[in-house]
């Protein structure tokens, strides 16, 4: 199996990297038991956060990701920022000596405003700090035959005042460098993974190494999220032809929205939304342990962690009293007096702030109401997982964060737990290697991490199916 060379952009602590060459020699959708032969080699990989280098925090996502995969002479990490090795302003000649030779570039880059502040003798310039102009000159100078993309699906209707614009733009740019385009709003949980999280995976060919003939059939039935990933399309085709011009598309484009999978080659676009078709005999294929929320649980390993745990009957320091618009009606195990509702114990404020409200606020127009609806105050075990937040971690009620219960008690979700519902190894973030010393990773920064993961089962299915074409 010949050797396909990777470079990982905006690595994290490592999605895309497990999701292709798998762990120990195992796979993410067996949750490493089953043989993975893989010929998927990150040689190159960068990661930085940008908020931690002002904050001076540690970049931990690095300390994560060295400690997983030490440097070896084939292959090295750049915990520093991207723009130092493959800024738009450095030269090709100095980029192609800083970024080695790869044939596949993979990364899940930041959602941005990606318009385009000119086009000059040197070609196009974007605007300053948007990352994709340095996937974009990366791209330029090294030509890798695939890329393998990830972002929120937001960025196929960005920015909310041109719909699709942004995603407009970045097609353009890679058929300006002669790539053919597929793209999919995944969400894993309908292909029998264990967390509803709804992502937008694009796929780029050099037109050399995969043949894109009919453009209809491609998404439909023969591309290769058409293939990992089956579904018929749910309402009307739309195609449209992509000016050719970027900084025309960039201050003029008003096609609208792009649709939830489609394809781009020279040009022309052809898209539609669809329905997944995944029936239950199939999930096991994608995820064979872990499909629903109540899968992942620990259980009873967390009898010894007690601080994840809600005491219902743990008095707050003072009541905290919240007043309500008159005749709202809020959560009957809540204590209210008139319009104030009481809020005594921890568990109180949980059950208030996933409940419906209309608190009254102060602003320097005067007074309002806040309002929210309802959520249910704990997460069904026979559904897979709501999206992780990045705010999951730490020990704070709160309305998004996951709260289950188990046998009469209310607990938030390990960070083992975090892990599994994005298919990554167990403890894979428990620990960082910084200074040549191993360093603990404390439980809300690894929920963070995974609030800002992907679903590793979806890079592995996507990664199969496309060396099939190699």
């Amino acid at each position: 199996m010949k050797e396909i060379r990777v470079v990982e952009l905006f690595a994290g602590v490592g999605g895309f990297r497990l999701g292709l060459e798998g762990w120990q020699g195992k796979s993410a959708s067996s949750h490493y038991t089953k043989p993975f032969k893989s010929p998927y080699k990150v040689v190159w990989s960068n990661q930085w956060e940008p908020s931690s280098a002002r904050s001076g925090e540690l970049q931990e996502a690095n300390m994560v990701y060295h400690h997983n995969w030490p440097d070896t002479p084939d292959s090295k990490h750049y915990p520093h920022d991207l723009n130092s090795v493959a800024s738009p302003d450095f030269t090709d000649k100095k980029v192609d000596g800083l970024i080695p030779d790869h044939d596949m570039l993979v990364g899940g880059f930041p959602c941005q405003d990606y318009s385009v502040a000119g086009v000059n003798t040197k070609g196009i310039e974007g605007r300053k700090g948007v990352l994709w102009w340095n996937i974009h000159k990366i791209l330029k100078v090294k030509r890798p035959k695939f890329v393998f993309l990830e972002n929120v699906d937001r960025l196929l209707k960005s920015p909310t005042n041109n719909r699709g614009r942004d995603f407009a733009i970045m097609l353009a740019t890679l058929n300006d460098l002669g790539y053919t385009v597929e793209w999919k709003a995944i969400n894993a949980a309908d292909f029998g993974m264990p967390q509803r999280r709804r992502r937008v995976y694009i796929l780029a060919y050099q037109k050399s190494s995969i043949k894109v003939k009919d453009l209809l059939q491609w998404i439909e039935t023969d591309g290769v999220f058409a293939t990992a990933f089956p579904s018929s399309f749910h309402g009307p085709i739309k195609e449209l032809q992509l000016e050719e011009d970027l900084k025309l598309i960039s201050d003029q484009y008003n096609e609208g929205k792009f649709l939830n999978c489609g394809v781009m080659k020279d040009g022309k676009v052809l898209m539609s939304d669809f329905k997944a078709i995944c029936p239950r005999t199939a999930l096991k294929d994608y995820s064979l342990k872990y499909q629903l929320l109540g899968d992942i649980l620990l259980n009873g390993e967390m009898n010894d962690e007690p601080s994840f745990f809600i005491d219902a009957n743990k008095k707050l320091k003072e009541p905290l009293l919240k007043i309500m618009q008159t005749g709202f009606e809020v959560d009957a195990r809540l204590k209210r007096q008139g319009d104030v509702v009481e809020l005594h114990t921890e568990l109180d404020k949980w059950i208030y702030l996933k409940g419906r409200k209309a608190e009254e606020r102060i602003s320097s127009k005067g007074k309002f109401y806040y309002k929210e609806g309802p959520l249910s105050l704990t997460d069904d075990l026979n559904k897979p997982s709501r999206t992780i937040i990045t705010s999951e971690g730490g020990p704070g009620a709160s309305r998004f964060k996951h709260l289950i219960e188990i046998d009469g008690k209310f607990r938030r979700l390990h960070p083992i737990e975090l892990e599994r519902l994005n298919m990554f190894p167990d403890n894979h973030t428990a620990i960082g290697t910084g200074n040549d010393k191993e360093v603990a990773i404390g439980p809300a920064k690894r929920a963070f991490f995974m609030g800002n993961a992907l679903v590793v089962g979806v890079v592995e299915k996507v990664g199969e199916e496309l060396k099939k074409r190699m």
